[in-house]
């Protein structure tokens, strides 16, 4: 009688609802996410939009950074709310659990996979703890496969969100393009969903759909174009590459396995970057004959694939918040297939056996399950490496600079793009030898220009000689100082190198003349 009541009680636990994954992911993430030591990378939007004199030099600061506007709007309401850069990472958190929540309640995926996936390395760390706009992808691509089923009746909902997509990143205006294409070939090929469309929509939704969308993708390529005067836009400053070349071929290649899998091979030996390309293009090769029933599905695959990888070989090799955007248009191709009745149009024209469709369906299922636990085992170890390690050293440094009283002392910080954590922290200006003026956020434009350890004592020494009082300067190094001046005295004070981005660790010192 025990035995039973017990096995009763246990089965009414929801530990196989998606509320639990949801729940446990929201405490988990409440809790990293307020560990997590922020790094210049997220910092530096916050800064421009808190230092920036007006809209209008907003919006002109924003375009030498290489992202639409939507990130930094919303942080410039945020700042409305909270004069605090940890309410940028509530937003982020709340950003990323709603993403989770949409896959975990209306995508197809079974309840494992949705447990791998929401725990995994993109959604538990990389768009999670880090607070960037690329969260913002997962969360509409996520929208828009919800409401895909509304393009029956309207193409409104679909546009708002393509819109918002687009001006997210440059990513996302890649994948938004890739689904507005999609979009467009169903609409135009499909004539049974067409005449479905006009007998129950609007009048004016197909115009109105169209003015969302390509509005959007002029704003977000006008913002994302560079000023005449930026060199470093982004982080892109090699320009368009325009010839072949094998090595980066199969370094753009492996960036889809490293989206998949996790890693990235050296690019310097020949045998890793073969070998994993060709794991890369068995896996591309089975999700295409996986979505060869679905067509529309299929097309939207392979055109995302194409043209983020079209990109990465062009234009940009990325980082792992950039080519994250394969794992998601993987995830959401194999979603938008779940709308759609199965199609042997494409099999009868190759003449593909039954039996072999079963048995590329079987390998797909261990290909994507392999990525999915993969992607797990990666995305709690990231997570629980951050709780050990700090991200940057920045809120360490702040932490000790307010606690010894020197928040409000002349402080000179070098390297200035390494130096948005502490400003942002400490919720003021710095000096910046780079631009010979007191700052917080970096532009990479003219006017500005790395200076050497030499020159920055240059200056400090020019600094002291203007002071209208005697006073010590609180010299802030993102390396080791390795020069001195006879007419300075230099005390080093204390240094803070534990921290995972290797150029946040912070060497302090007082800088007085001799």
């Amino acid at each position: 009688m025990l035995n039973k009541k017990l096995i009763t009680y246990t089965s009414r636990l929801p530990f196989h609802s998606p509320w639990f994954i949801i729940i446990i992911f929201s405490v988990l993430g409440l809790i990293g996410i307020l560990n997590h030591s922020m790094w210049r990378d997220e910092l530096n939007p916050w800064l421009i939009v808190r230092d920036s004199e007006s809209l209008g030099d907003l919006i002109a600061n924003i375009r030498y950074e290489g992202h639409p506007l939507l990130w930094y709007f919303s942080l410039g309401l945020l700042r409305k709310i909270v004069d605090n850069p940890i309410i940028m990472q509530i937003f982020h958190l709340a950003i990323t659990v709603v993403s989770v929540t949409l896959f975990c309640l209306y995508s197809p995926f079974n309840y494992q996979q949705k447990f791998l996936f929401s725990f995994g390395f993109f959604p538990f760390y990389e768009y999670l703890l880090i607070s960037r706009n690329y969260a913002f992808s997962m969360l509409f691509v996520f929208a828009f496969c919800t409401v895909f089923a509304s393009r029956k009746r309207t193409y409104t909902y679909l546009a708002i969100l393509l819109g918002l997509l687009a001006n997210s990143s440059a990513y996302g205006l890649l994948v938004s393009f890739s689904l507005s294409l999609t979009l467009l070939a169903e609409f135009c090929f499909d004539s049974e969903h067409r005449q479905h469309y006009f007998s129950q929509s609007q009048k004016y939704d197909l115009f109105l759909s169209i003015v969302i969308i390509i509005f959007s993708f002029i704003l977000c390529i006008y913002i994302i174009t560079p000023p005449t005067d930026s060199y470093l836009h982004g982080g892109l400053n090699n320009g368009w590459l325009t010839k072949l070349d094998i090595r980066h071929l199969l370094r753009s290649v492996n960036r889809i396995f490293g989206a998949y899998l996790l890693i990235i091979p050296q690019h310097k030996k020949w045998l890793d970057l073969i070998i994993c390309a060709i794991i890369a293009l068995l896996m591309v090769i089975l999700t295409l004959i996986k979505l060869s029933k679905k067509p529309v599905a299929l097309l939207f695959y392979i055109i995302g694939s194409s043209v983020i990888f079209a990109f990465t070989y062009f234009r940009f090799i990325g980082m792992p918040r950039h080519f994250g955007h394969f794992y998601l248009v993987l995830i959401v191709a194999l979603w938008l297939g779940s709308y759609y009745q199965e199609s042997l149009v494409l099999l009868n024209k190759f003449y593909v056996r039954p039996n072999s469709i079963i048995f590329i369906h079987k390998w797909h299922h261990i290909a994507l399950m392999l990525i999915l636990y993969v992607q797990f085992l990666g995305g709690i170890y990231s997570f629980s490496r951050d709780l050990v390690i700090p991200f940057s050293a920045g809120r360490e440094t702040v932490q000790y600079i307010q606690k010894a009283g020197l928040a409000n002392e002349v402080i000179v910080a070098s390297r200035d793009a390494n130096m948005a954590p502490l400003s942002g922290y400490l919720n003021r200006k710095l000096y910046y030898p780079e631009i010979k003026k007191m700052g917080s956020f970096t532009l990479f434009k003219s006017g500005r220009q790395d200076v050497e350890e030499t020159e920055i004592l240059s200056q400090i020494n020019s600094l002291l000689k203007n002071q209208d009082e005697q006073k010590k300067i609180l010299l802030i190094l993102n390396r080791k100082l390795n020069v001195n001046r006879n007419d300075l005295k230099i005390v080093p004070i204390k240094d803070f190198q534990r921290g995972w981005v290797d150029t946040e660790r912070y060497y302090l010192y007082w800088v007085d003349e001799a």
